[in-house]
């Protein structure tokens, strides 16, 4: 099931946004401020926001700078043309004028989780490949047994190249593929990946960020 984050301070285009989007099977979260939001986007992931502009708290467009990796639609009743090339100069994948019709939304929002959702199928980090289709690894040209598991941290990590990635969001990402992953389970298993990767290159690439998560880098 796709997640979708609505923040949005007027009460009644928000709750139609959740009726609407909950009956065409989507999880919607609702953010009422951009302070919010924020909070909610460092604690999970969502597959696509829906951003409106003027909100108390941060403003829509303070926050859209810091979203990254997730298809942003921007819905908004200003119009001007500057507005619209500021706020997709500044991530935004779509702008949608207030009022707008919920049909038109609804397929703008399944064209950009489409898009979104077809990643590439060959993965390459410096010694390191993944392909998404065969769910085969390759460290320095020799294949990895890896489990369901030490793979979708791996997928994820080299998908998001030289980002720390916190490890709630990690496991929320990865929830859906490998539901035996815990807080408490994680460490263990990127413990284990990063000793597959090791001895297969002889190289540490999996760092750990104290007290927010995990990144993918290149070691020694």
């Amino acid at each position: 099931m796709k997640k979708i984050l609505i923040v949005e301070d007027d009460i009644h285009i928000g709750n139609v946004l959740e009726e609407t989007l909950s009956r065409e099977g989507y999880s919607v979260t609702r953010a009422y401020s951009g302070t919010e939001a924020k909070l909610i986007l460092s604690e999970r992931t969502p597959d696509l926001i829906l951003l409106d502009l003027m909100l108390p708290g941060l403003s829509g467009e303070e926050i859209l700078p810091e979203i990254h990796g997730i298809p942003t639609i921007v819905l908004s009743a200003k119009v001007g043309i500057d507005d619209k090339v500021n706020v997709l100069r500044s991530g935004a994948v779509d702008y949608v004028t207030k009022p707008f019709s919920m049909r038109e939304l609804s397929a703008r929002i399944e064209v950009h989780l489409k898009n979104y959702s077809t990643p590439p199928v060959r993965l390459s980090f410096d010694l390191l490949e993944l392909d998404t289709v065969s769910r085969s690894v390759f460290a320095a040209g020799k294949s990895l047994k890896l489990t369901r598991t030490e793979y979708a941290i791996l997928k994820l990590l080299m998908q998001n190249c030289d980002q720390v990635i916190a490890r709630s969001i990690l496991l929320d990402r990865i929830g859906s593929d490998t539901p035996d992953c815990t807080e408490s389970s994680l460490k263990i298993h990127i413990s284990n990946l990063r000793r597959k990767i090791r001895e297969a290159c002889g190289k540490e690439y999996i760092e750990s960020v104290w007290g927010i998560g995990y990144k993918l880098g290149v070691g020694s």
